[in-house]
């Protein structure tokens, strides 16, 4: 398990050094990549589809990426989500593109969505960006 948090802290410290108003999507019960983001003052919030989560430090809404509140994204320079489910990619790159926003995701093991984007080496991970903020 301590393998697992390492990346997760790797990949907190990699948007925490190139973001500066972040939100990830789908936290369930790992918070280990935003603490890092929320600690750099770059995190904006955490949301799940599941009500009464909780992380101390951490602000953690509920949202559903499928049909999500834009509000809860505006003004988000990176929306960003680890190891979520394949099928999630598609309406995360349609909210990137919506509010102009970096989209970021960190795949299970070789799971990737189409061509996989632009991949990004932070470390001992790699980071799949589907969307690019316009300038």
């Amino acid at each position: 398990m301590c393998h697992y948090k390492r990346i997760e802290r790797s990949i907190g410290e990699y948007i925490a050094g190139r973001y500066r108003r972040a939100v990830e999507v789908g936290i369930g019960n790992n918070p280990d990549a935003a603490r890092p983001v929320a600690a750099a003052g770059a995190l904006a919030l955490c949301t799940d589809i599941r009500p009464g989560i909780r992380h101390d430090g951490l602000i953690v809404v509920t949202d559903d990426v499928f049909e999500p509140d834009l509000r809860l994204y505006a003004g988000a320079d990176l929306i960003y989500a680890v190891r979520p489910g394949v099928e999630m990619v598609p309406p995360l790159i349609a909210l990137a593109a919506r509010i102009n926003s970096d989209l970021l995701v960190y795949h299970l093991g070789c799971e990737i969505y189409g061509d996989g984007g632009e991949v990004l080496d932070c470390g001992p991970v790699l980071l799949h960006r589907y969307h690019r903020r316009r300038p």
